[in-house]
């Protein structure tokens, strides 16, 4: 069993609390992490870089002048690659970067995440996370006290909307639902704190690992 630190909202530690490896996917899988990193980036890239066919300009096809006789090459319609203006000859549309990752396979990749934060002792839970309104400057100070005010990701509960209006503005500091959270957006932080409730979530919707050899592969 893992241990992770309870914190309140004035940085003082109250307690611990035990989740079994299982319930995360049982042990960090790096290929499985490297792989969620890249279909991440990779889906954020936007290409903008286009190039047009003699069939994309505008111009007219007829053929500029007869074949034989004028004394000048040879010249077909006023579209083509060989002349200014013309189209690009093996012309390249906009490239399409976009990789796909099944959710069960985006779902464990974040859990691993997770798990890593834990053994390498950088997650905490805020016990009793919670704004009556909005409010900077509180939530500025509870990460000063809680020491990660340097950056870190605040996992949260579905209807935490006023912790997320509160801190949304705070450098260095993403505030996420946990059922949105990729497992690079994990990663990219070295902290990584849960609300009592985002804890609470993990916990009970487990990605369940098929031991290795048996039939299937895993989940």
């Amino acid at each position: 069993m893992l241990e992770v630190p309870v914190f309140n909202m004035d940085g003082q530690r109250t307690g611990e609390v035990e989740i079994d490896p299982a319930v995360l996917g049982g042990k960090v899988r790096p290929r499985l992490l490297k792989q969620a990193v890249v279909q991440y980036l990779a889906n954020q890239r936007r290409s903008h870089a286009a190039s047009k066919s003699r069939g994309m300009v505008k111009g007219s096809t007829r053929k500029l002048y007869r074949q034989k006789g004028t004394g000048n090459a040879r010249a077909g319609a006023v579209r083509t690659c060989i002349r200014r203006g013309g189209g690009v000859a093996f012309a390249k549309g906009r490239q399409n970067y976009y990789q796909a990752l099944p959710k069960k396979m985006r779902r464990l990749a974040r859990n691993n995440a997770v798990l890593a934060k834990i053994t390498s002792d950088n997650a905490i839970i805020i016990d009793n996370l919670a704004f009556d309104t909005p409010k900077t400057k509180p939530f500025a100070a509870m990460l000063k006290a809680l020491g990660v005010d340097s950056g870190c990701l605040v996992a949260i509960g579905a209807g935490d909307r006023n912790v997320w209006l509160s801190g949304r503005n705070i450098p260095k500091t993403e505030i996420r639902p946990v059922t949105d959270i990729h497992g690079y957006e994990i990663l990219r932080r070295k902290k990584l704190i849960l609300s009592r409730q985002a804890f609470d979530a993990l916990h009970s919707d487990p990605v369940r690992v098929r031991p290795a050899g048996a039939q299937g592969g895993s989940e």
